[in-house]
């Protein structure tokens, strides 16, 4: 019988994967940060949990679903029955190909009562693949025609053989017995070379394993278990065996690695990989009545660690393997299915650059922003933002600023983050809190605010940084506010170059203050002025841009924010009154915007909430819309868009 193969074109990259289970013995060359967990659901709709997912964590232990864990591939498109469960993933001893097996079984279709094979699945770079469906019964009758289940494929690559090793769990319907078969996958892994063979048969029957090379010897983690003299069934876990060959004999061990064993809750579809930049070994296991996933540790595969540790994920994973992956295959991950952290995302060094497409609002979906402010220079516009540290915060934690770039508002660059709040001395507040970016001489100014820190200002060559503090103290604090009286007072900097040269610095909470800049931008020149708005209800985040003649002292008014905006004829005002800009965002109770002029349109930046499912207050994220002018000159109210300019 021919094998079955469809060719499923999913995208573009090159992707690549490690893992210790390979048992490749040549040095790689990557620069692993993070890990990929193939799995399938154990929750949600029925119909789609037998299905190929991934996973990614830069820590292994905190994992984020891809594709908002939906299948990576439709599991009717690879497997006979409709379904696939345990998926195992391997990267190529070569460094250039890459292998999926998994169960081919639809259980919520066709039951337990029996399955016909596996599915084995290859790649050139983990998006495109081609795959095959074995079906044991079918093309070797003679050995295989009382089949009943054949169960969880892995693979390993033998260097001896120069090879890789497909090896599962088979049951016949007349023999209860569950043991271990293996067989060559041919050149292209679309089938075997040979009949499989027995492999390996534990005391009383085994499931689940998987092979893993460390010091010369193979160690093989399978679930396994004891019984009386009756044959009954007293105990069950994970064991292992051993070998210093994968063609045996292999030595099985009666000891239980995992911490249920003896409490008799059940585990299963144990996987074992090693830690990025660590001796560390972690031996995880699907805790299947329980809907949980745990893990051990240990440092030479035999003494593992007794107190299990949990994931966190929002995914509810059965019995998958986990690999290690390079940042630039994370991104690539990122680019066709998102959710990948942003750890993993975000640059890592001065040479190191993210590109990436907006689609819709939020602009920025990988990390969380917030506080936008924004540069034309030339063709291309400039976006600082403040950083929101994590997901469903109930408070403002913010350790530094980001700097993009883009030419299109549609294509961006992320650039290595150019500036902390640790780099202020001074700042003993920690609090990254909103900033401005001003060109002047050739130099890029940052004003930037620490909460009840102060004001600074940090200095560049470049648009995209590195910055450093100007002064090593703040250029203004609390005591510069003066009709002030509460500590957070001193915050939200804006900067505008009048038409005449001359800078201004704009700033506050509660009341709103000017100041001038000196010609070296990094002192105040005469008095700190306040700015008086009659029938405005100012609260913070000033901004001031010119149009026409005009000036435009927008800001966030009233609690939670919308964003008003004033107009004057001259930069210190009087300033009067016109409106609001743009309404609350629902999500968000602060408000805070940026207002520039790019390539002919004007574009209105802000932030709010809604990247979810962890987006809000504190967790905010920057939009773009148009924004639009009356024939007066007063701006016509934004219109909150999901699909934003593109």
């Amino acid at each position: 019988m021919k094998l079955k193969k469809i060719t499923l074109i999913l995208s573009i990259a090159t992707f690549c994967f490690f893992s210790s289970k390979s048992s490749c013995q040549q040095n790689h060359s990557k620069n692993f940060e993070g890990y990929l967990f193939a799995y399938f659901e154990g929750s949600g709709d029925v119909n789609l949990q037998e299905q190929l997912r991934f996973a990614v964590s830069s820590d292994a232990v905190n994992w984020v679903a891809l594709n908002n864990n939906k299948p990576i591939i439709p599991s009717k498109e690879i497997s006979e029955t409709g379904g696939i469960r345990d998926p195992h993933i391997l990267r190529g001893a070569d460094d250039k190909s890459y292998y999926i097996t998994a169960t081919d079984m639809y259980t919520y279709k066709n039951g337990w009562d029996s399955n016909p094979g596996i599915i084995m699945m290859h790649s050139d770079d983990l998006i495109n693949w081609h795959h095959s469906v074995i079906d044991l019964a079918k093309l070797y009758p003679q050995k295989f025609g009382n089949v009943k289940w054949v169960w969880a494929p892995q693979t390993i690559y033998d260097t001896k053989a120069k090879k890789y090793l497909v090896y599962f769990t088979i049951r016949f319907k007349n023999d209860p017995k569950l043991d271990f078969y293996a067989a060559y996958a041919n050149k292209d892994f679309s089938g075997f070379t040979e009949e499989p063979k027995l492999m390996f048969s534990a005391k009383y029957g085994a499931i689940d394993g998987d092979i893993i090379h460390k010091d010369g010897l193979y160690h093989f983690f399978f679930k396994g278990n004891n019984k009386d003299s009756t044959g009954k069934e007293i105990q069950n876990g994970i064991k292992q065996a051993t070998s210093k060959s994968l063609q045996g004999p292999w030595k099985e061990d009666d000891i239980y690695l995992d911490a249920y064993s003896k409490k008799h809750t059940v585990v299963e579809g144990s996987s074992v990989f090693k830690l990025n930049n660590s001796d560390d070994y972690i031996l995880m296991y699907d805790l299947y009545a329980n809907l949980r996933y745990e893990f051990q540790r240990s440092k030479d595969l035999v003494n593992f660690t007794q107190e299990p540790e949990k994931f966190t994920k929002n995914f509810n994973p059965r019995h998958g393997s986990v690999i290690s992956i390079t940042r630039k295959e994370a991104r690539l991950l990122q680019s066709q299915w998102g959710g990948v952290p942003e750890q993993l995302l975000q640059p890592a060094s001065a040479n190191d650059l993210y590109h990436f497409k907006a689609e819709g609002n939020p602009v920025i979906k990988h990390e969380y922003t917030a506080d936008p402010a924004a540069l034309v220079k030339n063709d291309t516009l400039w976006l600082f933002t403040g950083h929101d540290a994590a997901g469903g915060q109930s408070n403002y934690k913010m350790n530094d600023w980001l700097a993009y770039s883009t030419t299109d508002l549609k294509n961006w660059t992320e650039y290595p983050a150019p500036l902390k709040v640790s780099d202020f001395k001074w700042a003993k507040s920690g609090d990254a809190y909103a900033g401005q970016v001003i060109e002047k001489n050739g130099k890029y100014y940052w004003y930037i605010s620490t909460n009840w820190s102060g004001i600074g200002v940090a200095v560049a060559d470049r648009p995209e940084g590195p910055y450093h503090d100007a002064l090593g103290k703040p250029l203004l604090t609390n005591k510069d506010c003066f009709a002030s009286t509460h500590s957070w007072a001193c915050i939200d900097p804006t900067v505008i170059i009048d038409t005449d040269g001359q800078a201004w610095l704009f700033w506050g909470n509660g009341q709103c203050y000017s100041a001038k800049l000196k010609p070296n931008m990094i002192e105040i020149e005469g008095p700190v002025k306040q700015i008086n708005i009659d029938g405005a209800d100012y609260t913070e985040a000033p901004w001031i841009h010119i149009n026409n003649g005009k000036y435009y002292l927008s800001y966030a008014s009233g609690f939670p924010e919308k964003i008003s905006y004033s107009m004057s004829d001259h930069i210190n005002g009087p300033y009067q009154y016109k409106g609001i800009i743009n309404e609350i965002a629902g999500n968000s109770n602060t408000n805070h915007q940026a207002i520039v002029q790019f390539k002919g349109e004007w574009y209105f930046i802000y932030h709010n909430g809604a990247l979810q499912p962890n987006g809000g207050s504190f967790s905010r994220s920057v939009c773009i819309d148009r924004l639009l002018y009356n024939a007066d000159g007063t701006i016509k109210r934004i219109k909150m868009t999901s699909e934003g300019v593109n």
